[in-house]
């Protein structure tokens, strides 16, 4: 039997992490280095790594930025109170948080305008939900996981409504809300879906490929979480194994014991290179049959910000 290679599609980039990524590189050659970034700009440490030696610096905090200093804030959002901060140290501040994640910050404003009781589902200490409760924190309650959906507790007597972070499992999502609903019958919805368009284009990609793979390689980063997920709806969908590199480099022999399949896909915040790389390792072990299997078509491009569009304007570029 000829050894193969799944490759999903769609993989890799998603809009978000384009527009974030390349609003970094103009930056830095529109006004030159160093430009500072809040937190890691994607969840990637190849992506961080090139952008370092291109002359960004990575930092967790605003005060480690020199003030009237130029700001970049990541993808992932951030809560008021780091608009605040940036604005208290006369940072001039470019904000390439994901238009999705704009959304899910829109809606828990308006959620919380109406008085009502917020749980947003998602994980403890990921940025995104960070920024998203700092909408409203008197508000949001956090919802990580099945368990606290069967035990978080909530006024009877005031409307509820759930959120959640872009980049959940879509499965693990619906079952949370279940539960919720379950508990609370007149839980609210959001006025649209908030798992993001990619997140889920994904998991159907890699759901169709699962069942035919013996292993399965996503490319992505430990804390990336739409690329953790991936590694377990593989999992969930029958692959036999599955596991997240960030580099072909990671791939171990006792892994491809047994395999005649090898599924392969890459989170949203990992550039196509990569991919290419595991390909060419993966050719060299014999895996030279490559079959795309395509789930559905991706088109969607974002503007990039508008502090950096007006700038790259006014210098005719």
């Amino acid at each position: 039997m000829t050894k193969r290679v799944l490759l999903a599609a769609p993989r890799g980039y998603c809009a978000g992490v384009d527009r974030a990524v390349i609003t970094v590189e103009k930056a830095l050659d529109l006004y030159g280095a160093p430009v500072y970034v809040r937190k890691q700009i994607v969840h990637n440490k190849h992506v961080v790594e090139s952008l370092e030696k291109k002359g960004a610096i990575f930092v967790e905090n605003t005060d480690e930025i020199p003030e009237g200093a130029l700001v970049v804030f990541s993808a992932h959002g951030v809560s008021p109170q780091v608009h605040q901060e940036a604005a208290t140290r006369q940072l001039k501040t470019i904000d390439a948080t994901c238009p999705l994640v704009t959304k899910v910050h829109q809606e828990a404003r308006r959620f919380a305008a109406d008085d009502l009781q917020i749980l947003l589902i998602g994980h403890h200490g990921h940025e995104e939900v960070e920024g998203t409760a700092g909408e409203a924190p008197d508000h949001i309650k956090l919802v990580d996981g099945l368990e606290q959906a069967r035990s978080i507790e909530i006024d009877p007597n005031r409307p509820v409504a759930w959120l959640s972070q872009t980049t959940l499992s879509v499965d693990e999502t619906l079952d949370t809300v279940r539960i919720l609903k379950e508990r609370f019958p007149n839980l609210q919805d959001p006025p649209s879906d908030d798992i993001c368009y990619a997140t889920q284009n994904r998991q159907v990609a890699i759901k169709q490929i699962a069942p035919q793979t013996e292993l399965v390689l996503v490319v992505g980063s430990t804390n990336s979480s739409n690329s953790v997920r991936l590694v377990e709806v593989a999992k969930e969908y029958g692959a036999k194994a599955a596991y997240l590199i960030d580099y072909a480099s990671e791939i171990k022999d006792e892994w491809f014991e047994g395999v005649e399949t090898i599924g392969v896909t890459s989170g949203a915040s990992v550039p196509e290179l990569l991919v290419k790389d595991l390909l060419e390792v993966l050719a060299r072990r014999g895996f030279s049959d490559v079959q795309e299997v395509r789930a559905m078509e991706e088109s969607l491009l974002f503007a990039l910000p508008p502090e950096l569009r007006k700038d790259l304007k006014a210098a005719g570029k």
